[in-house]
């Protein structure tokens, strides 16, 4: 059991509780992304449901195992919001390239149905958003079952549809925030009984929930079902209120050093990580595969910002002001580097900068990008600042100023993560935020 988590201490603990009988019903895994908590958190629902092999090995042959290896057992339920692009393309290009090994499809097809099992009726029951979703969820499973008796061309087609649809389920379909509804919904469902011999619900990136869902999940935790088991994830246990850590076990998830991380990608996804061009970090690894590389967000933040403060200062001047130095300083140090990655110019009217910035992020159809852009923009925001000649950090204007950047960001990136803005709206917004709120901090 837990040979697919590698390189944590945390696995051999979650061993070694369950050998001698003292598994907490619910649990907190937490610790940085991609250090295997996630995986850890469904091998517990396959070694708890297990039928067949004492030591409840990865290749055991019991139906249950079978059907949780897939992540298709009906005592599984799975929410919560995070990235899921990255892992698929990756888990597909080892499915085309390993084409005799079953493992390259098991691979493929978890990747895939970790985003589609967000998507069980029993969460989305009288949801009218799942209506529209339908379509898309009904192709990825006719692919996903089409999968194991297609040729190699077959494979090829069928793969490249299969990436397409999740992509886009993942952009209309998953938000960044964890619904109330979803936790009541998960909570009835927590008190059925179970088809095998313990359900497990499994909440990733818990911080990111609802004041409502929190409550709900309280109560649920305050009495849990008898033959439930529940786990939280979560890259920041800090965030997770005092009242729910209080009632959950926590198992600590290590950063991996480089040669766990170049290990893990040479053993899951077949590849040397320094061949393929990549570092050893799981996390560039995976970003690779994405339709946008992530390192062509600064640039593009850089340009935004530089952007932004030249309307500021343009703004100030209209009405007789003079430009404070962090705009100034700001527009010296952004410009630039969008110049060296030949984005020209910042453009001078907001249709501009949107449709410059939509045009090389592919409309930001990978919802998670836009956060990644913004948080790039804050980057260039703060280099800006500490580079600056004569700045004061931490003074009065220099905090009010962070903050007008930060309270915009925040703003945009809930308008897109959570009530599903599109992205030109919401950088249309902010861009007018910035401009104006930039312009009366003098």
């Amino acid at each position: 059991m837990f040979e697919n988590v590698l390189g944590q201490s945390a696995a051999d603990q979650l061993r070694k509780d369950l050998g001698v009988g003292i598994l907490a019903p619910s649990m907190l895994f937490f610790g940085p992304p991609v250090s295997g908590k996630g995986t850890a958190a469904l091998e517990l629902g396959r070694v708890l449901s297990c039928e067949g092999d004492a030591h409840a090995s990865w290749t055991c042959t019991c139906s249950a195992c079978a059907r949780h290896r897939l992540l298709a057992h009906p005592d599984l339920l799975l929410l919560g919001p995070r990235s899921f692009s990255g892992e698929i393309a990756a888990a597909r290009a080892v499915f085309l390239r390993e084409k005799e090994a079953p493992s390259a499809q098991i691979l493929f097809i978890r990747a895939v149905r970790k985003l589609l099992v967000r998507f069980s009726p029993v969460l989305w029951e009288d949801d009218p958003k799942l209506g529209k979703l339908n379509p898309l969820l009904q192709s990825l499973e006719e692919d996903l079952d089409a999968l194991p008796g297609a040729d190699e061309a077959g494979r090829e087609k069928l793969s490249a549809s299969i990436v397409k649809d999740a992509l886009k389920l993942e952009a209309e379909g998953i938000s960044d925030m964890i619904p109330v509804a979803q936790i009541r919904r998960a909570a009835y469902w927590g008190h059925l009984a179970p088809s095998g011999s313990r359900k497990l619900l499994v909440i990733e990136n818990a911080d990111r929930m609802q004041d409502g869902a929190r409550n709900s999940l309280l109560k649920i935790l305050e009495e849990p079902p008898d033959r439930l088991t529940i786990v939280l994830t979560s890259s920041r246990r800090e965030a997770i209120l005092p009242t729910l850590l209080s009632r959950l076990r926590p198992y600590r998830f290590m950063k991996r050093d480089e040669k766990t991380e170049a290990e893990v990608i040479r053993k899951v996804y077949k590849e040397n990580s320094s061949d393929a061009g990549q570092g050893p970090s799981l996390a560039s690894y995976l970003d690779s595969f994405l339709p946008v590389p992530p390192e062509s967000l600064y640039p593009l933040g850089a340009l935004f910002a530089a952007s932004a403060a030249t309307g500021a200062i343009e703004t100030l001047r209209r009405r007789g002001g003079a430009p404070p130095p962090e705009l100034s300083s700001l527009t010296q140090y952004a410009a630039p580097i969008a110049e060296a990655a030949a984005l020209g110019r910042p453009p001078e009217r907001n249709q501009e900068l949107t449709a410059a910035i939509l045009a090389k992020t592919e409309n930001f159809e990978l919802r998670s990008l836009f956060s990644r852009f913004l948080g790039a923009v804050l980057r260039v925001v703060s280099e800006a600042a500490a580079a600056q000649v004569g700045a004061v950090d931490g003074s009065p204007r220099q905090i009010a100023y962070n903050e007008v950047w930060k309270k915009c960001a925040g703003e945009a990136d809930a308008a897109v993560g959570t009530w599903n803005q599109s992205p030109a709206l919401a950088l249309e917004r902010l861009i007018t935020g910035l401009k104006t709120g930039l312009a009366e901090l003098t």
